[in-house]
């Protein structure tokens, strides 16, 4: 049963082989044979129009849904001069193919072509088709940046992949041919390697992929998997693998005779072997970045746990190693390779293995304590660590007969018990004679740590007697060694092998190396080779200082069973150099390398325990006897390279800390150089960073929390009303809210750029109902662009920029006035001047020359409400803000080209015809003139000063409208009142302005009102039949026409005693028309009468009204004349420039 289920599914895929097998093997024929009933040229049309409109049709689509339209034009045209034309588009118009029935309808187009013209189209469009499918050059690769080079493989891919199909094809069907009678095997074979080939990056392993899913059984004579990989609901448990195994079989039994087959049976053989061993390299290359993968992923995790964050470099760096890793996956599982390329065991690794996530804690720190290094550790991180402490043996890579562990020569118990005795004593003694140096430490300066140690004189002596003795070395570069010879003329002899290796040591630059080199030396140990090497070690470029920790590390791990080596190199070499050094420490510059590679070696075989601690202390204790010179920078580089070890490690904590005690008194009572100050602290401070506590987390409560997550995460233009009703919701009377919500309403910066005018819309909305609120945030606002401008600290720039953007923002909703935006403006660009003067190239600490911040925070707030300023006296005053801006845009230095296009950007959006002085001189005399005649006007009093600036940012038409020449308000209504304040009828104390509108309290009833309505209306009006079709903006302007002519209310100004009768009479003026003549006369009515009591009362309370409102609008006019002829005076005292040449 279970061969039967694996034979039903394994039917329907050799069932489509061999029905597109038959399809090829028909079109194949076709082709191949010759062609005997050529269609006549003169029953062809030839017209130009179908032959265009043919090609237009192939190069937008050779998809199967063009080929019968496509296939009609072909039989039915000439198309002999139009074949270059047409081969090109067949190119371009295969990108559109992406299903398998849309690349055999092209293949049935082309073959038609090859059909009629095999000698003229054929050459053409395989010319066109290897070319598309051909890899593109090195050296274009070399030229694009890793971002670049992706985008275009990706673009390449996409283009190259139906046309790998179509030509696959075409090899099948006989058009492609490597030669006549054969198939076009060898082609694709060709054409798959090239771009297989030299593909580090596994770019074109996708086009691979899609190609053997299509094409692995003709061209490789493997059947293809099956698409779904689910176990059948009715098999059973362990038959699947026996299922398997017979469909296998079975599909093995139905290949075709040879006879059949498309392609030849070698060049399928070839083409196996050859994507074989390419998948072979792919699965490697796949387990290569799966480990890499994890060893980074180790890393971050790591690192995560030792500072609690994962930098961003190294986050990137893994998120890219991850969509690489992904994505060759991903093109390594879309097709199951044959069983013994590897690819399968690929698979089975990176599933099997578990990844660490970065940022979790996988496992407990307890049980893994070495992942995680202590605060106190000698180790800077556990990488450093790993460096120092994991030495490998060579036991288990060496023989043991080859590295003399079978005659070992270790000393007997006593004798260490012996040698560890000394040492103690030895390290006491050096602790005592520290403990007497700083007791004898004076604080006039005088060091007598020297004069304390009497005892050390002879030892002083002998080491000068040694020094004088041992031969001077002479420092240079290393030997020329033989060159590595080729692998044909590999060395044989261990001298060869061992010139080899020394040759290979400078290139050995990693862990892994110069473990390699350790071994491969061990199997060439011998008296001669380790003198080789020491002296090898002797002659290390002065400059490669990055070499000694690795020479170090080999060094290490020879000493266990070479003691020799390291005990020549520290006593020999070392020691002896550091001695002659000391000796010679008057030449300074020219041994400051050599120095330097003394003390990092030693440092090195420091920490790997070669340099025997009381060695190094020693070292350093006499360059603090003679703390001068250049033994100030030899404590520097001992601090740098081996102080935190040698402070933090049991043996030498108590000593050294008593030297570094010793250190840092001399340090202080002696007056070093700044250089020489420097180096010390940093060294002192790297050894021994200062304690630092755990971060505090600070702890807000939830009402705080929760308005912060509003304005900082919530707030957005959908949700602002949402934000609105939640704050409204607040309890604004507790003191804590209210502190909270000025603080974050105060402190845009926090917030997203683009959210800031969000931020002034909410405080607009909020403004209705808490315009205490609103007022204090706009007060805060000013306060800190002003703290800015006279602090000036880098560090705040961002903060600044955002505080202006948010003031903009503010006048946009009208929450302050245009005149603060003025003001601010003004003080930009004259705070911190002497009397508010810029000058060019003056030095001011808070505005430098080559300090253009100002610049930008000008061009924000531009940028941000200076549209609105474009008419009545707004626009005046920006342009005379923007004249002073030009000149001190000039007082500083050439603009960087960034605040020069930001300047160009802005003074554009606001005025795009303004023109900008190219000079100082220029600017110069724009603001003289600009200040004289603001100057001259300063004593007439403009009719346009009482404007306010709310009128500005109304709604409703404004008055300078109708002073401009433009009138264009079609849609207003004629009746409104449009006239300025100073046209408008005369004061009401003239008795003669009558039919008030009554108030409600004093007027008369309804019947008396329309009665008298109607007796105006007809008095107005003119009872003639012309003038009662009139239209209705006629009547209008005819009621505006409606006033006492001056010359009568002169008149009764001027003659108060008309106005009233003796006999309790009240006269009133009655207005008539005729024609275009106004005609007055007059009525008496009694003075007791509801009309005239009326009259009297509307007019005294609008005379009371109107001269508070004049009052007001005087002390206005005052206040803001004085302030600006205040204004006008200092900066005409303070800028008067005449530049003569």
């Amino acid at each position: 049963m279970e061969g039967n289920q694996s034979a039903s599914q394994a039917a329907p895929r050799l069932d489509d082989e061999m029905a597109r097998h038959a399809k090829r093997v028909k079109l194949k024929e076709l082709n191949l044979a010759s062609v005997s009933n050529q269609q006549e040229t003169a029953k062809l049309d030839s017209s130009l129009k179908r032959h265009t409109a043919l090609i237009k049709r192939i190069r937008q689509s050779m998809a199967f849904d063009n080929r019968e339209q496509i296939q009609k034009d072909v039989d039915t045209l000439t198309l002999e001069k139009y074949l270059d034309e047409i081969a090109g588009a067949v190119v371009e118009g295969l990108s559109r193919c992406k299903t398998e029935r849309d690349v055999w309808g092209a293949v049935e187009v082309i073959s038609s072509l090859h059909r009629r013209f095999p000698k003229s189209f054929t050459p053409a469009i395989v010319g066109l088709l290897s070319s598309a499918i051909s890899a593109p050059s090195k050296s274009y690769l070399s030229s694009l940046t890793p971002e670049q080079r992706e985008k275009d493989d990706n673009s390449r891919i996409a283009r190259q992949r139906p046309i790998v199909r179509v030509c696959a094809e075409l090899a099948l069907v006989g058009i492609i041919q490597d030669s006549p009678g054969r198939s076009g095997g060898e082609f694709m074979m060709k054409a798959i390697k090239d771009l297989i080939s030299n593909d580090p990056t596994l770019s074109s392993l996708p086009l691979l992929t899609i190609f053997l899913k299509s094409y692995s059984r003709p061209f490789l004579g493997i059947v293809p998997p099956t698409a779904t990989k689910q176990v059948s609901a009715d098999s059973e448990p362990g038959t699947l693998s026996d299922s398997v195994a017979n469909s296998d079989a079975n599909g093995v039994a139905q290949v075709l005779n040879e006879d059949q087959e498309l392609v030849e049976q070698e060049t399928r053989e070839r083409f196996k072997r050859m994507c074989e061993g390419y998948f072979e390299s792919v699965s490697k290359k796949l387990v290569i970045e799966h480990k890499r993968l994890q060893e980074q992923d180790r890393r971050n995790h790591e690192a995560y746990i030792r500072s609690g964050e994962i930098f961003e470099d190294r986050q990137q760096n893994y998120e890219k190693m991850t969509k690489n890793y992904e994505r060759l996956l991903g093109s390594c599982q879309q097709y199951e390779a044959p069983p013994d390329s590897g690819l399968t065991d690929a698979n089975t690794i990176t599933q099997k293995t578990d990844s660490i996530q970065i940022g979790t804690n996988q496992g407990s720190l307890l049980s893994d304590s070495d992942d995680a290094l202590s605060p106190g550790s000698k180790w800077v991180d556990e990488e450093e660590r790993r460096f120092f402490e994991d030495i490998p043996d060579l036991r288990e890579f060496v023989p043991a007969s080859m590295l003399g562990v079978d005659a070992p020569t270790q000393p007997d118990d006593s004798s260490k018990k012996e040698e560890e005795k000394d040492r103690v004593e030895r390290e006491k003694e050096e602790v005592r004679k520290l403990e007497e140096e700083l007791k004898n430490l004076e604080v006039d300066g005088a060091v007598s740590a020297v004069n304390g140690t009497t005892s050390e004189g002879d030892a002083e002596v002998e080491e000068d007697d040694m020094i004088k003795s041992a031969p001077t070395p002479t420092p240079g570069t290393p030997k020329a060694t033989t060159p590595p010879l080729s692998p044909q003329l590999a060395p044989q002899g261990p001298s060869q092998l061992l010139t080899a290796l020394l040759a290979k040591l400078p290139d050995a630059v990693s862990r892994t190396l110069i473990d390699q080199a350790a071994v491969d030396f061990a199997f060439l140990n011998s008296k001669a080779a380790r003198k080789r090497l020491i002296k090898f070690m002797s002659q290390v470029p002065k400059n490669r200082t990055d070499l000694l920790p690795h020479y170090s590390r080999l060094i290490a791990i020879l000493n266990p069973y070479m003691s020799d080596v390291g005990t020549e190199i520290v006593a020999s070499q070392l020691d002896d150099e550091f001695r002659y050094l000391q000796k010679k420490k008057n030449v300074v510059k020219e041994m400051a390398e050599l120095r330097m590679k003394n003390i990092v070696f030693l440092s090195n075989l420091t920490k790997f325990k070669v340099v025997p601690s009381y060695l190094i202390l020693h070292m350093f204790k006499v360059c603090l006897d003679d703390f001068s010179g250049t033994n100030i920078e030899n404590l520097a580089l001992l601090l740098e390279n081996c102080g935190r070890y040698l402070l933090r490690s049991e043996e030498t904590r108590e000593r050294f800390a008593a030297m570094l005690e010793l250190m840092k008194r001399k340090q202080s009572m002696q007056h070093l150089d700044q250089r020489q100050s420097l180096l010390l602290e940093n060294a002192y401070y790297q050894c021994n960073p200062p304690e630092r506590g755990p971060r505090e987390e600070k702890v807000r409560p939830p009402v705080e929390l929760f308005i912060r997550h509003l304005i900082y995460d919530v707030l957005s233009k959908k949700a602002i009303d949402k934000v609105l009703k939640l704050l409204r919701k607040l309890d604004w009377d507790d003191p804590d809210v209210r502190r909270v919500l000025h603080k974050v309403f105060t402190k845009p910066w926090k917030i997203r750029y683009s959210n800031i005018s969000l931020l002034a819309m909410l405080t607009y909305d909020l403004q209705r109902y808490r315009p205490a609120f609103a007022i204090s945030v706009v007060d805060q606002i000013l306060e800190d662009i002003r703290r800015g401008l006279e602090q000036n600290v880098y560090s705040t720039n961002q903060r600044r920029v955002a505080t202006v953007k948010f003031l903009g923002e503010l006048y946009i909703y009208r929450l302050l006035s245009s005149g603060i935006i003025f003001d601010t403006l003004w003080t930009v660009v004259t705070f911190g001047h002497p009397e508010g003067r810029p000058m060019p190239n003056q030095a001011i600490p808070i505005d430098m020359p080559d300090d253009f911040f100002r610049v930008r925070l000008i061009c924000v707030l531009l940028d941000t409400c200076g549209m609105c300023f474009d008419r009545g006296t707004q626009k005046k005053k920006l342009d005379n803000l923007l004249t002073f801006f030009f000149y001190y845009i000039h007082c500083k230095e050439p603009l960087p080209m960034d605040v020069e296009f930001m300047l160009i950007d802005s003074v554009e959006a606001i005025r795009p015809k303004l023109e900008m002085p190219k000079t100082v001189e220029t600017a110069a005399m724009a603001v003289d003139e600009m200040f004289s005649s603001a100057l001259q006007a300063a004593g007439i009093v403009g009719e346009s000063s009482d404007e306010s600036d709310e009128e500005e940012r109304d709604d409703r038409p404004g008055d300078d409208e109708r002073d401009n020449e433009e009138g264009e308000d079609q849609d207003q209504d004629a009746g409104e009142a449009e006239s300025p304040i100073d046209e408008r009828p005369s004061s009401p104390e003239d008795e003669s302005v009558v039919m008030q509108t009554p108030q409600e309290y004093l007027g008369p009833d309804e019947e008396a009102e329309a009665d008298f309505a109607k007796e105006l209306a007809k008095m107005v009006t003119d009872t003639s039949a012309d003038s009662r079709k009139v239209d209705k903006k006629t009547a209008l302007a005819l009621w505006d026409s409606a006033v006492i002519p001056p010359a009568i209310r002169k008149k009764r100004v001027d003659d108060p005693e008309e106005r009233g009768t003796d006999d309790g009479m009240t006269n009133f003026v009655v207005l008539s028309k005729r024609g275009n003549k106004q005609a007055t006369r007059e009525i008496a009515v009694p003075s007791t009468s509801a009309l005239a009591v009326q009259t009297r009362s509307a007019q005294l309370q609008d005379k009371v009204e109107q001269q508070q409102l004049k009052q007001l609008v005087l002390n206005y006019e005052q206040r803001e004349e004085a302030e600006e002829l205040k204004a006008l005076e200092a900066r005409s005292r303070a800028i008067k420039i005449r530049l003569v040449g």
